[in-house]
C-alpha cells in the first residue's frame, strides 16, 4: 500500500529553490545534497494533502516555517562551500 503523504517541508524548500532560480542554476547532484543537509536541519511535518495546510494554518506560522528553511538554506550552502573548498585543496 503507498500512502500519499509527504513532508511540508519538502514542499516548502522545493517552492523556495525554484523561486530562487536555483533548481535551474544548479547541478542535480549538489541540489539533492543541499537538500538533504537542509531537510536534516528542520523538523518533520508531515502532510496529505497541500491544500489542508492552506486551510488549518495560519500565515505567520507559514511564513515562520520559511524563515527556518531560509536559515537552514544558508547554512547548508556554507556547509557544501566549505567542503568543496576543503576537497579542492586536498586534491591539489
Amino acid at each position: 500500500m503507498q500512502l500519499d503523504i509527504r513532508n511540508y517541508y519538502e514542499v516548502l524548500l522545493m517552492e523556495i529553490l525554484s523561486d530562487e532560480g536555483l533548481l535551474d542554476e544548479l547541478p542535480e547532484s549538489y541540489l539533492a545534497d543541499l537538500a538533504c543537509i537542509t531537510l536534516n536541519q528542520l523538523p518533520v511535518r508531515y502532510i496529505h494533502h497541500l491544500v489542508d495546510t492552506y486551510f488549518y494554518e495560519d500565515l505567520n506560522e507559514q511564513e515562520q516555517m520559511r524563515r527556518e528553511i531560509y536559515h537552514a538554506l544558508e547554512k547548508s550552502r556554507a556547509f557544501l562551500k566549505s567542503k568543496l573548498i576543503k576537497d579542492d585543496k586536498t586534491a591539489v
